[in-house]
């Protein structure tokens, strides 16, 4: 796919193609609590993974905005999708913090690999010969059914404490267990990565301080030296942003029949239909303008503490407009939506499965934010 589009195209050209045969995927998909294999092969093909890779790899050292906004287009037909091509994306960047020799190791075979994460620290790391032996579970691991690659957190034992690091493993060194059964989402295939006793050496493994402070092994493009919490919330919200956008779309399509025809058939408005879509689509429309600013301000850089402490807030926020406006639309599109294999309702669950997050919680992003607020003039 990537070879038949002009360098002027992009990757948001790229992700209508990809989002076109997702779309049709998309029944299918949930059904079996995975992606299609092809859809996966086309998420990589259109470049999401090697977006944010250095370009010394041959990666694209890319843009948020650009990605954010092809992420939000595949949405529009596949929200689980939308989210794993957020996420490989989003790896690949994490994984140019590793020390020069361990991003050899990585894309040794070129840029494309893809690379699922788990960033809780429910493992444990014991120094080991210059390295580490590493065991633990990790759940909720997107897409690891078709992983090349893992970068997991776990606590490491130093003389000043316990520690969280990165670790990178290959596809040989975990096992993975069938427990990803949900309301929403299901198509990600978020099932539990298990490591048992494996060696990690030194070169693929960094501390998540540096990544939550935005200093990269080597870094030579500004997309590597933003902090974690600057730009985290955006490859979660902008799956959401497409979810919602398609919602609305869908819920159109149904709506605009009915109006058309309401002389014939006693219809004169319905459930408030011109004041469902007015609030929806500004809710959207609002939604959409904060993710770009939040794109923009790390596209920008350098990030501040206040900068930082409003992007979290910014997604947040308009994690919570987009689902609002999803839920509105459901309510008002009457039994139809609720019909099994249903477009409508699928966007609901998915929605709302996805904002349930962890990073997307408006409260503590409120509660970071105002630290910040109330000390700066």
């Amino acid at each position: 796919m990537r070879d038949q589009l002009s360098e002027r195209d992009g990757l948001r050209a790229a992700a209508e193609q990809v989002a076109d045969l997702a779309g049709k995927r998309a029944g299918a998909a949930e059904a079996e609590r995975r992606l299609h294999p092809e859809v996966v092969r086309a998420v990589l093909d259109a470049g999401f993974a090697r977006h944010f890779v250095p370009a010394r790899w041959g990666g694209d050292a890319g843009t948020f905005t650009e990605v954010s906004r092809a992420v939000a287009a595949i949405g529009e037909s596949c929200a689980s999708t939308a989210w794993y091509a957020s996420l490989t994306a989003g790896l690949g960047r994490m994984a140019a913090y590793l020390p020069a020799a361990g991003q050899a190791e990585l894309w040794r075979d070129g840029p494309d690999p893809l690379i699922v994460g788990a960033l809780m620290p429910l493992g444990e790391a014991t120094p080991s010969d210059g390295g580490w032996r590493l065991t633990g579970r990790w759940p909720y691991v997107s897409a690891v059914e078709f992983s090349d690659w893992a970068l997991v957190c776990a606590m490491v034992r130093t003389d000043g404490g316990p520690r969280a690091r990165f670790f990178a493993v290959p596809r040989a060194a975990y096992a993975i267990e069938d427990t990803w059964f949900t309301v929403g989402m299901r198509a990600t295939g978020s099932n539990t990565l298990v490591l048992d006793d494996v060696r990690v050496s030194a070169e693929m493994s960094f501390t998540r301080d540096a990544l939550a402070a935005g200093t990269a092994a080597e870094a030579d493009a500004p997309c590597h030296r933003v902090p974690l919490k600057a730009a985290n919330g955006l490859g979660f919200a902008a799956p959401i942003l497409g979810t919602a956008t398609g919602a609305l779309k869908v819920w159109m399509s149904w709506i605009a029949e009915k109006v058309r025809t309401a002389p014939a058939n006693g219809i004169t408005g319905g459930p408030g239909y011109d004041a469902v879509l007015a609030r929806s689509a500004a809710e959207i429309d609002a939604a959409r303008l904060l993710l770009d600013r939040v794109a923009a301000v790390v596209d920008g850089g350098p990030v501040g503490a206040l900068e930082t402490a409003r992007n979290g807030r910014d997604c947040a926020f308009a994690v919570d407009l987009l689902v609002g406006a999803v839920d509105r639309l459901f309510r008002a599109a009457g039994t139809r939506a609720q019909a099994d294999g249903n477009a409508l309702q699928r966007a609901w669950r998915d929605a709302n499965a996805a904002a349930s997050h962890v990073v997307l919680q408006f409260d503590p992003a409120a509660a970071a934010y105002a630290a910040q607020a109330w000390h700066r003039p």
